[in-house]
């Protein structure tokens, strides 16, 4: 069991010496709103700060989690970062280090998960860890979800847990899963550090302080197994169409394995349909030409009901999705440097016309996974 030492739950800093004001932090634009006079009051001075202080309370954590790790007999291994760990250019399809020195898994140049720390039980346990300093957690709900289902898959020799450490007071911890250990600490404060940073000739550092211990290792020395991300997409549409007498096989799709991707996919592609057939629903302009591709997706949602959503590219890196909130469809674009534009272009180019869908066919499908949702619920 991982209980909370009495000084990580304190904030005691006593034993991490100067470490915090070793680290990097992006400060640029909240340093040019001190040097205008900007009110500590003011929105602009508040989000930055609340930025800068969440990175400060992640690498103190940090820190904190290295002592503990050294000290506690029931952890084995624990994942060095930052300035603790070589300096090593991340690789693709494993766990490495990011240029901005985070635990990440990449695939070829794009970053599928981060971590703020992992470590490793006697009991074949893998804890990955969340820190943050946000007094609601919805949103770091929906992002276990993936995170776990990414550490099933590539290391299905562990138990996947998380440890989330939380401010007192943060609301809606009773709706994290049963395979989260939650900790609280007192109210932190970044204070110290950003003064340091507006008068870095305050005083001189003392060195880094670094924990020797063998369980201390580097994020691409773990073992894992193979995953190959574009590739297992493209299988997974293949076979989601590739059923004789149904549109879409729905005994694979909810089968436990593919469930597992799909919370770390979050959406699989599973055709298209031409967007003259989706212009009055999707409020589509003159600029979509008829024949003009709409990729088809299922998305899961964080209630784990499967629904229909659609991308459409215009350009390589321009793309939009089209879902629906409350019967209303919202357009969004996505980030032109996101994975999804880059699954997009991928899945699309190998989709021939035997994935070609109609609005009869849609239909079927949204029955289908509505009827599925349901029957489980």
């Amino acid at each position: 069991m991982i209980n909370i030492s009495k000084s990580i739950k304190t904030l005691d800093d006593s034993d991490i010496g100067d470490n915090l004001l070793h680290y990097d932090y992006n400060v640029k634009y909240l340093l040019s709103l001190i040097r205008r006079g900007i009110d500590v009051d003011d929105p602009h001075y508040l989000s930055s700060y609340r930025s800068f202080e969440g990175e400060v309370f992640e690498n103190f954590v940090y820190e904190k989690l290295l002592i503990y790790a050294a000290q506690n007999d029931e952890i084995e291994k624990f994942v060095l970062k930052g300035f603790h760990q070589d300096k090593i250019k991340a690789h693709a399809n494993t766990l490495s280090i990011s240029e901005k020195q985070q635990i990440v898994y990449r695939t070829k140049n794009r970053e599928i998960s981060e971590f703020d720390a992992i470590f490793i039980t006697k009991n074949k346990e893998l804890y990955f860890v969340e820190m943050t300093l946000v007094k609601s957690v919805l949103k770091l709900r929906k992002r276990l979800r993936k995170k776990k289902a990414l550490l099933e898959i590539i290391f299905p020799n562990y138990e996947i847990k998380s440890l989330i450490i939380l401010n007192e007071g943060a609301s809606g911890v009773k709706q994290f899963p049963s395979y989260c250990t939650v900790w609280f600490t007192e109210e932190f404060s970044a204070k110290g550090v950003l003064d340091y940073i507006v008068d870095t000739d305050s005083r001189k550092l003392l060195p880094k302080k670094r924990i020797k211990s063998s369980k201390m290792i580097e994020a691409h020395l773990l073992k894992l197994y193979p995953f190959r991300y574009y590739n297992t997409i493209s299988w997974i549409t293949k076979t989601i169409r590739s059923h004789k007498k149904y549109v879409i096989d729905m005994n694979f799709l909810m089968s436990e394995k593919i469930q597992r991707y799909h919370d770390l996919y979050n959406k699989f592609y599973i055709g298209y349909i031409d967007a003259a057939e989706l212009r009055d629903e999707l409020n589509l302009d003159k600029n979509y030409k008829n024949d003009h591709r709409v990729i088809v997706a299922i998305e899961k949602k964080h209630t784990d009901e499967i629904v229909l959503t659609y991308y459409i590219q215009l350009t390589r890196k321009s793309l939009y999705l089209y879902s629906y909130d409350d019967g209303k469809i919202v357009k969004e674009k996505k980030d032109p440097y996101g994975i999804t534009v880059t699954e997009v272009y991928h899945i699309s180019k190998m989709m021939d016309d035997k994935y070609k869908l109609d609005m009869s066919s849609l239909y079927t499908i949204r029955k289908l996974l509505q009827d599925r949702f349901q029957t489980l619920n």
